[in-house]
């Protein structure tokens, strides 16, 4: 047990849409990750998806909704199977918490690795 400083773990990496693994939480994986441009409109068919952000603000798109933006301070859970996309215009600093071993894209051959830091 020790405390985890997200800003720390977040002053380690520069790179965009690159999640690192700070901590993990009942089979899950606790992430930071920095968002800026557009991820692909992806799914995940067996899980949620949740997005805490940090610092500055995300948009998130769903495919056959109205965009919905999350700012600092707030949360936004995509359900299972929900076609969606993140992007930020300027950087945005977001904690995520997927089940272990799920793709960041829902696909295992497009998902990006997730170091441990």
């Amino acid at each position: 047990m020790k405390t985890v400083n997200l800003a720390e773990k977040l002053a380690m990496f520069s790179s965009h849409w690159d999640p690192h693994v700070v901590a993990d939480y009942n089979g899950n994986d606790v992430m930071v990750v920095k968002f800026q441009g557009e991820f692909p409109f992806h799914h995940h068919p067996d899980t949620d998806d949740f997005f805490l952000v940090l610092e500055g603000e995300m948009v998130m798109d769903i495919n056959g909704q109205p965009p919905q933006t999350v700012r600092a301070g707030e949360l936004f859970v995509v359900p299972k199977g929900v076609i969606h996309r993140p992007r930020a215009e300027q950087e945005c600093k977001v904690l995520l918490m997927e089940p272990k071993g799920e793709p960041n894209t829902g696909d295992p051959a497009t998902a990006a690795p997730k170091p441990r830091i």
